[in-house]
């Protein structure tokens, strides 16, 4: 009769432990892959939102003094609203962006670097317009910074 032979306890428990091995590398795996999508995800739609945020303040008119505001998806609030804000303006982010906040800001800009931006005539008509994006919770870092210029034509 053929001897019959099998495994061993011992080969069995490397064997287990390999195969737990590797899972535990291919869920750590998968894991960061979801997180890095989540990621991703995230900033493509501040990016889309600070861009629109930018395109709309673009289109409005010059306001001669400084300004800034913060916008949700439930409200607006500012400290130094520009001139043409009113109960509509700016209009809130859709449902669809609930958790994120849009914070737009307009400040003077030294155009020739002299340091003295409130001589007449030097650097007026020229802002600085700062559009930040944030995600649910503190308002810590932003997710996008963007800029650009506005010019009083």
């Amino acid at each position: 009769m053929p001897s019959q032979r099998g495994f061993s306890l011992l080969q069995v428990l490397v064997a287990l432990a390999i195969t737990g091995i590797v899972a535990a590398i291919l869920l750590s795996a998968l894991s960061t892959g979801a997180r890095a999508t989540l990621i991703a995800d995230q900033r493509a739609t501040a990016e889309s939102l600070a861009r629109a945020q930018m395109e709309y303040i673009q289109r409005q008119v010059f306001s001669d003094t400084p300004w800034d505001y913060t916008i949700d998806s439930s409200q607006r609030e500012s400290s130094q609203p520009p001139s043409w804000w009113d109960d509509d303006n700016p209009p809130l982010l859709s449902s669809g962006h609930t958790g994120y906040a849009v914070s737009a800001s307009a400040a003077d800009f030294d155009a020739d670097g002299d340091t003295h931006i409130e001589v007449p005539g030097d650097d007026d008509g020229i802002r600085i317009i700062t559009v930040e994006v944030y995600r649910p919770g503190a308002k810590i870092e932003p997710l996008i910074t963007l800029q650009d210029y506005k010019v009083n034509h």
